[in-house]
């Protein structure tokens, strides 16, 4: 199995609806780490590591976010790969 990292910005509602928290508890039950942080623009920035599967299901999610989020774009770009231990929400 590929391992790899993948930066997305996500755009929308999505900053005061549990975004990070709902994506780090998606990650986690992936086995995937990263970061989500929310950025002065509005959006949330996530970093996603692991294997290829995991990290395109937990990408996908982010379509979706939490109940309370409205999502209206997701930008992807591939990234170095970088180990992390754990997934956090900055």
């Amino acid at each position: 199995m590929s391992k790899c990292c993948v930066r997305a910005l996500v755009s929308g509602r999505v900053q005061g609806v549990w975004f990070r928290r709902a994506t780090q508890e998606q990650a986690l039950k992936a086995h995937v780490t990263g970061h989500a942080r929310n950025l002065p623009d509005g959006r949330v920035e996530v970093l996603l590591c692991g294997e290829g599967e995991a990290v395109n299901s937990v990408t996908q999610w982010l379509w979706q976010g939490p109940p309370d989020a409205r999502v209206t774009h997701v930008e992807l770009e591939g990234v170095e790969w970088r180990d992390h231990d754990t997934f956090l929400t900055l």
